[in-house]
């Protein structure tokens, strides 16, 4: 359910940050998206793909679509390839950050900080990066390449690449072109935006509205993921577990 709403709320959020790019400022709200707007350059792409590619959740979608539809605008100074590019460098260097994690902490370190309160804030859990490393598994180094086509697998697939101890260079390629990829999907949707500016400019009310409860409801439940308490583990499977350790 929430994966759903999750989706749902990036989709808003860009079109409701491509709106600002179409309409004059005439509350906070739009002001603020003025902002954004306004600072986003191939610096700021790069930045925000970099957290969006680690283990932050921060939706692409609210990144290179704006930063495409605006490189549209006549004095944006901007070029749809150049941020592509900056995008794919950001991406990378988040997804370096994933690998080398990983690889200098270890399996115990990223499986207890998946299953810590930050990291379940951070929408991570150790099924999600067990499902990672079997998909790593399974499909072998190919994977960093498929997976950044892959919503759900796009940030973790780095983690197991730097467990294994994959080579460098075949991770940064993959990653690389599976990025360049992903984002050159994403400028596209900025530049069919461009041509619907008059209908998201109608609705920019309506859909101010609906990103702000959306927004709220995504804070509140990465605050509801971290505060919870965690499950109580069953007295069967501790003892499962110590006698393994011995």
């Amino acid at each position: 359910m929430f994966k759903r709403v999750f989706r749902i709320l990036t989709i808003v959020l860009f079109i409701s940050a491509v709106s600002a790019l179409a309409s004059e400022p005439s509350s906070i709200y739009t002001k603020i998206t003025d902002w954004y707007s306004d600072n986003l350059n191939y610096g700021s792409v790069a930045l925000l793909m970099a957290i969006e590619s680690s283990f932050i959740p921060f939706p692409s979608e609210v990144v290179v679509p704006p930063a495409a539809y605006k490189a549209l605008q006549p004095d944006s100074g901007l070029n749809i390839v150049l941020l592509v590019l900056a995008a794919t460098f950001g991406a990378l260097c988040g997804a370096f950050i994933n690998y080398f994690l990983a690889k200098v902490l270890g399996q115990p370190i990223i499986y207890k900080f998946a299953d810590s309160r930050l990291g379940h804030m951070c929408l991570l859990d150790s099924q999600k990066v067990e499902q990672a490393e079997k998909f790593f598994r399974d499909h072998g180094a190919i994977s960093t390449f498929i997976g950044r086509l892959i919503p759900a697998i796009r940030q973790l697939i780095s983690i197991p690449a730097g467990l294994s101890g994959m080579k460098l260079s075949t991770f940064a390629i993959f990653t690389a072109l599976g990025a360049v990829i992903w984002n050159s999907v994403l400028a596209v949707l900025g530049v069919i935006a461009h041509g619907q500016s008059d209908i998201i400019q109608k609705y920019n009310s309506e859909l101010s509205m609906i990103l702000l409860g959306l927004a709220g409801l995504f804070v509140c439940y990465i605050l509801y993921k971290g505060l919870k308490k965690k499950k109580s583990v069953p007295e069967s499977e501790e003892q499962t577990s110590e006698d393994s350790e011995k």
